[in-house]
């Protein structure tokens, strides 16, 4: 078994992936995988996915040099998408054989479709959370005083050996030259460019870093007053003809142009290795983020607080979406390659970025990281996105076993606290990671629209502020109350869930928002004349005749489209629809609960599975999500109506009464909310009686209440009938000092405060002399008995 030592701690020893002396979670050095194997005959179809927009001299309307973004170009770089103002994207390569495109998953099969969404703003914490600006330090400080290869990074540079060497003996410390006691081949792990060095038009001052890939150099550009640059290595070889090969073959780095992406400005070569020279950035990176806050917690590892390492994750995922457009994959990434910088961070290395299509060539990635398919299938956009999701889990956990036992699973989550605060979060972490390429998010842009509403979800639960925001996937609620006036549950379910929005890169987009609002059957008439038959097309279809009654046709529909494409979760949203309305609240749980896995960021499929879990007599978790979506966007009345439901059928009549209050005075549900609080508070219901104050604070409710004179006398009803029957029954005090609807709470200022109103209704039942005389004989039978 093969030790592995800690390279910051010489004492300590690599186990589990952590040093068992300073605690540091042990990195790898990046090592090349396995070449992949070229796609043959008998390999599986590629990933449908959209192929990239075509370079277009058109811009966007703000002067984006994206057309489809609305950003505007501020300090040369657009503020959404982080493009920059003099780029254009790259003309689409030519599809590779099998016809698979930028933003597929290479190789990897399946039928996978991919929902493509315009980037949005890459500004740290999206304006939902504070993130703590780092400082950039000088950079000479940053120099390394006696640079040298860690010593457990040292090995014989022999490929057939690979024998540890120079290491250190008791107290003798491990020699940095020398020769390998197994093969005699000679090492060197000092740097090879020294302070003074020039590298082509470039001054050497020091060296910064050892990475898998060789130095990093920080050097002075002899042609640039003032500017410092960063020198990387990219190939250590004699042969002349190799070496030029592989600057050639870097050179489209120099094309990439991000805001949040490290410029190349050229490669130069000296002293037979290669060098990209690249900007420098200063600041801190995320493993050294993690390294200083595990060094302030007496040597334990301190993991980010979730909502500060998201917004790093949101701030750098449009650079991946900018890569992937350009059918780039930088596969190599980890905390060791974000720099961040004042309020803006930035990807820092590009020595592992490949093509979508390039074939042989080593392809680096780092254990624990690296996604488990990309040694046989090569790297792509989905590889990149497992790197992601697996940066993320690294930045939030301390786990033991990531590059072991966990190396490609996540760990359990009843040993991670804020995985079992957040499920959105684990869910996200889940798809991010999943073993199978297809299984996980189908590009950089839908990955961060997930995250960001899991942000929001996070942010709303720890400053206790409602954190709304429009999904670009489903409409908002679509039914005030969720429920009857009597407070039983409205449905079918299809009329009171959110509706799914249309897919603007659909082919029929522009026909489906044209067609007239009519009723179900004549509007599947229309549907069934459009051609092609898109997926949009048969999803409204689907709803049309669910809308219309014959669910039959609309299962049918719905199965067509699963059959063509397992991965298209709207499918499974109908679903969960049908069997909702057809009372089937088991099977609406499963198909609610695999959207919620599908997009975990989304508050729709909370709500549809909260409404089943209700349905189905599960309380606690209904009110568990209904309190999550209430709380994230109080736009969604009903989740708070659906909140005070559970809790009141679970006896909790104080979180009824809060759960009404979540209802904004800006919505059309708020008066019905507290007609309902008011209800809550001043009368029996499930959870008991109202106390003295209870009493008092509906009185409070109603009279602030601007109400028309029907309902204002039908609640004072109520809140007087049942003050009286609390009066006369005992169970509270009487007394002078509260008041229900203007009567101190006595039993005889209640009586002839109840039959004013008891008159005040009859007056209002107009013509219907039943309703009339029964409500004046409530009055008389109400009225407390006198003299007179």
């Amino acid at each position: 078994m093969t030790v592995i030592r800690c390279p910051e701690n010489d004492g300590g020893t690599i186990e589990d992936g952590y040093c068992d002396v300073c605690g540091l979670a042990y990195v790898p050095p990046a090592v090349p995988a396995q070449a992949a194997v070229p796609a043959g005959p008998s390999a599986p179809a590629p990933a449908r996915v959209p192929a990239p927009a075509p370079a277009s001299a058109r811009r966007g309307p703000n002067g984006c040099a994206d057309p489809e973004c609305g950003g505007h170009v501020v300090d040369g770089y657009c503020d959404t998408c982080g493009l920059s103002a003099t780029a254009s994207l790259a003309p689409a390569a030519p599809a590779a054989p099998g016809g698979s495109t930028a933003g597929s998953s290479g190789s990897s099969g399946g039928g996978r479709t991919g929902r493509r969404s315009r980037p949005t703003r890459t500004r740290l914490g999206e304006g939902l959370v504070q993130v703590p600006e780092m400082p950039a330090p000088d950079p000479t400080t940053m120099l390394m005083v006696d640079p040298a290869v860690p010593e457990g990074h040292r090995y014989c540079p022999n490929p057939t050996c690979r024998q540890p060497v120079g290491r250190s003996r008791g107290d003798r410390p491990g020699r940095v030259t020398g020769f390998c006691g197994v093969c005699r081949t000679s090492f060197d792990f000092t740097p090879p460019l020294k302070a003074g060095d020039e590298a082509g038009a470039y001054e050497i001052v020091g060296a910064l870093a050892h990475g898998g890939q060789g130095w990093v150099y920080l050097a002075k550009d002899s042609k640039v007053e003032k500017r410092r640059v960063v020198l990387k290595g990219i190939l250590d070889s004699e042969d002349a003809d190799n070496r030029a090969a592989a600057i050639a073959e870097r050179r489209f780095l120099a094309a990439v142009d991000h805001s949040s992406i490290v410029k190349i400005f050229a490669f130069v070569e000296h002293a037979g290795a290669g060098y990209i020279v690249m900007e420098y950035v200063g600041g801190t990176s995320l493993r050294e983020l993690l390294k200083r806050r595990r060094d302030g917690n007496a040597g334990r590892p301190s993991p980010l607080p979730v909502a500060q390492a998201i917004s790093y994750i949101l701030a750098v995922l449009p650079a991946f979406s900018y890569l992937h457009r350009n059918r780039l994959v930088f596969c190599d990434f980890k905390p060791d390659n974000v720099m961040l910088s004042g309020d803006s961070l930035k990807l820092i290395d590009l020595g592992a970025v490949r093509h979508l299509d390039a074939e042989g060539g080593a392809i680096y990635g780092t254990p624990g990281y690296q996604a488990p398919e990309v040694a046989r299938e090569g790297p792509s956009v989905a590889s990149d996105l497992y790197t992601i999701g697996r940066t993320l889990l690294a930045l939030i956990l301390n786990f033991r076993g990531n590059i072991t036992k966990y190396r490609y699973s996540l760990p359990p989550v009843a040993e991670h606290p804020v995985l079992e605060q957040y499920d959105s979060l684990y869910r996200f972490l889940r798809k991010s990671t999943a073993p199978k390429p297809d299984d996980r998010f189908a590009s950089a842009d839908e990955m961060r629209d997930e995250l960001l509403g899991v942000l929001r979800e996070i942010a709303a639960d720890q400053t206790g502020e409602p954190k709304p925001a429009p999904s670009r996937v489903f409409g908002g609620d679509n039914h005030l109350t969720g429920e009857n006036p009597d407070g039983t549950r409205a449905g079918p379910a299809w009329a009171v869930l959110p509706t799914l929005r249309v897919d603007p890169e659909d082919a029929a987009a522009s026909t489906l928002k044209a067609l007239p609002d009519t009723d179900p059957d004549t509007l599947a008439q229309f549907l069934t004349a459009i051609s092609p038959a898109t997926v949009e097309v048969r999803l409204r279809l689907a709803r049309a005749r669910m809308e219309s009654g014959d669910e039959a046709a609309a299962r049918a529909l719905l199965a067509e489209l699963e059959a063509e494409d397992p991965w298209e979760w709207r499918v499974e949203y109908y679903q969960g629809l049908l069997a909702l309305a057809a009372d089937n609240a088991a099977a609406a749980r499963v198909a609610f609960d695999s959207v919620y896995s599908q997009a975990p960021g989304e508050l729709a499929p909370k709500l549809a599975l909260g409404l089943a879990a209700e349905a189905g007599g599960d309380l606690a978790y209904a009110a568990k999500l209904y309190d999550i979506v209430s709380r994230t966007d109080d736009g969604f009345t009903s989740a708070a109506f659906g909140l005070a439901r559970v809790r009141l059928a679970a006896g909790d009549r104080a979180g009824a009464a809060s759960a009404y209050e979540r209802v904004p005075r800006t919505s059309a549900a708020y008066v019905d909310a507290q007609m309902r609080l008011a209800r809550v508070l001043g009368t029996r219901t499930a959870a008991g009686e109202p106390s003295r104050d209870d009493l008092a604070q509906a009185s409070r409710v109603l009279g602030r209440l601007d109400l028309d004179p029907g309902r204002r006398a039908a609640l004072s009803r109520d809140l007087l009938d049942a003050a009286l029957a609390m009066v006369t029954s005992g169970a509270v005090t009487p007394g002078e000092d509260v008041t229900v609807v203007g009567a101190p709470l006595r039993e005889t200022p209640l009586r002839f405060r109840l039959e004013g109103v008891y008159r005040e209704l009859a007056k209002q039942a107009g013509g219907n002399r039943a309703e009339r005389y029964r409500l004046v004989d409530l009055a008389n039978g109400v009225r407390p008995r006198t003299w007179f």
